[in-house]
């Protein structure tokens, strides 16, 4: 919020949360665990969020799982979600309810593509599985991640499959639902640490071309690295993504008293001039 700015005519939210999405093992969790660890200044802590390694399809993170950071503070939370589907209409039903309705930690993430068995197996853990806050919460900003990886694979490969995967990524990246106003969001590039700087420097650029937004100041490359410059690159994130979250705050909608006062007003104002009009009229009458 710009200094002048009213923030009583806001909704300022206690916590501000952002939320992670990306297609499978792009890293999301992983990030989640960095970003705590960078945050928490604790190098050696426990991983917060659990990573899937080489796990089946329909595996994976399938609550949506909210994170406060740092640890047992309410400044803002990130909020880790189960992997894009290649079904791009699937992915509109839940940006549309993630967006428009909020989320919640614990929530059960399904699909109508996922098999009887595995939705079985994923009601049952839900049942077991007791949040500790339902609270929802709404969507300040959105954190896309991807792999650097398959990011260059799809650049460089002739294999359809492999190239699919910048196509869906900006299929989905574009969908207006994840933006604000104009503020698209930002992007996290995970696994860079695998490849050469000359092809880290070159995903960057293809997803600024492929994503319309700029690769120095827009998509983040965050590596596997505990050094210094992976830190000051989160928080460079953490600082774009929480600044416009700040600026896109919603207005508040007015009270039933504030509509009423209004009314009123609009009334007052309306009988002055109709009698300042009809007596006028009268004045003239008389002095003609």
């Amino acid at each position: 919020i710009e200094d002048g700015v009213d923030l009583s005519e806001y909704k300022v939210p206690k916590t501000t949360s952002l939320l992670l999405i990306g297609p499978k093992g792009s890293g999301k969790s992983s990030l989640v665990n960095k970003i705590s660890r960078v945050l928490d200044k604790d190098l050696f802590t426990l991983e917060r969020a659990q990573v899937t390694y080489n796990s089946p399809t329909e595996d994976g993170t399938c609550f949506l799982h909210e994170y406060m950071i740092p640890r047992k503070s309410g400044s803002f939370s990130l909020y880790d979600t189960r992997s894009l589907s290649d079904d791009l209409s699937e992915n509109r039903e839940l940006f549309n309810v993630w967006m428009t309705m909020g989320v919640c930690d614990g929530e059960l993430v399904t699909r109508n593509s996922d098999s009887t068995d595995f939705k079985a197996r994923l009601k049952c853990k839900s049942r077991r599985r007791r949040s500790t806050s339902y609270k929802v919460r709404a969507v300040d900003f959105v954190v896309f991640v991807v792999n650097a990886v398959s990011v260059l694979e799809s650049i460089d490969s002739l294999d359809e499959n492999k190239k699919r995967y910048s196509q869906l990524i900006a299929e989905n990246f574009k969908n207006p639902l994840l933006s604000y106003k104009d503020d698209k969001p930002v992007v996290a590039v995970t696994h860079g640490d695998i490849l050469s700087v000359s092809d880290r420097v070159r995903v960057r650029i293809h997803l600024g071309e492929i994503l319309g937004i700029p690769p120095t100041t827009q998509v983040f490359d965050i590596p596997e690295c505990d050094d210094l410059a992976t830190e000051l690159t989160i928080a460079e994130m953490l600082t774009f993504c929480l600044d416009r979250a700040d600026r896109n705050l919603p207005t508040k909608e007015p009270s039933e008293w504030d509509v009423r006062i209004g009314g009123l007003i609009v009334w007052i104002v309306w009988t002055v001039l109709i009698m300042a009009f009809l007596l006028l009229k009268k004045l003239s009458g008389f002095l003609s």
